[in-house]
């Protein structure tokens, strides 16, 4: 590569970077201005720390982002039970009646406009408590399911392209030694998927947690998830309370990012040594 089109790659770099990260660090920047104007910067008093107590006693807040925790917690956690059995049956099982079908309804959800999915699934949910009595109203619990829905699809594709690449002769070895299938399944094929597995629980609780155009559509009185707070007070004007709150919510991120990427080169460093 000859200097100019150096130059010209890490100048693309450069821009690259600046438009994705600088709103990011100046966002942070005025969670600690002391002016109530989030534009406007207070040379005097600044930087405090008047927001983040704010925050902290923020009694609107702290309630949706414990709502927007267990659903994120719940939904991942049953997209991961589910995306595993539709993968693992999709990888292991080419020819079973109705795999196309199920095929089709489990990446369905990954192009379909998240406005389309949030009205079905309304529409659903009002059908069936005005039929059979269930479920009794909108909440937390239709929030959940409604997120399943489209979160299982992410973890199925993920688990189906693992189990694509996985060799085979590890687990025949297995049975030809005498393991029976379920065991070679929990001592042989389970570990070996797990950070795919892993990759695919972290997905969907990411996207439950800033989901916000299903969770408008399937939610009830008392049951506001932490995006559908901070949208409502944006749309009022930015609060220098929801700089705090994006300041936090970064900082958690990089920690866990951080700590990720530290355990992954340990584990590989303790794997090249073996």
């Amino acid at each position: 590569m000859n200097r100019r089109n150096s130059v010209f790659v890490l100048t693309c770099l450069a821009f690259g970077y600046a438009f994705l990260y600088v709103p990011i660090v100046s966002m942070v920047v005025f969670s600690f201005n002391a002016s109530k104007l989030v534009t406007v910067w207070d040379a005097a008093n600044s930087p405090t720390l008047r927001w983040f107590y704010a925050l902290l006693g923020d009694d609107e807040i702290l309630g949706a982002a414990w709502t927007s925790l267990k659903v994120a917690l719940t939904n991942a956690t049953g997209a991961v039970i589910l995306g595993l059995l539709a993968g693992y049956g999709l990888a292991r099982f080419p020819k079973f009646r109705g795999r196309v079908s199920l095929a089709a309804m489990t990446t369905a959800p990954l192009v379909m406009p998240e406005v389309i999915t949030g009205l079905s699934l309304l529409l659903m949910f009002v059908a069936l408590e005005q039929g059979i009595g269930w479920p009794a109203g909108r909440g937390v619990g239709t929030m959940i399911m409604a997120h399943m829905t489209f979160s299982m699809a992410y973890v199925t594709v993920v688990v189906q392209s693992r189990l694509a690449t996985f060799d085979l002769s590890l687990e025949e070895a297995a049975m030809d030694l005498g393991a029976r299938p379920l065991k070679v399944f929990f001592v042989i094929t389970l570990p070996i998927i797990l950070p795919a597995i892993l990759s695919g629980w972290l997905l969907a609780f990411t996207l439950s947690w800033d989901d916000l155009v299903i969770s408008s559509f399937t939610s009830g009185p008392g049951s506001n998830t932490l995006p559908m707070v901070v949208y409502s007070k944006v749309r009022l004007g930015v609060s220098p309370e929801v700089n705090a709150l994006a300041t936090l919510t970064i900082t958690a991120v990089t920690i866990i990012v951080v700590g990720a990427s530290l355990w992954m080169a340990r584990a590989k460093r303790i794997a090249d040594a073996h």
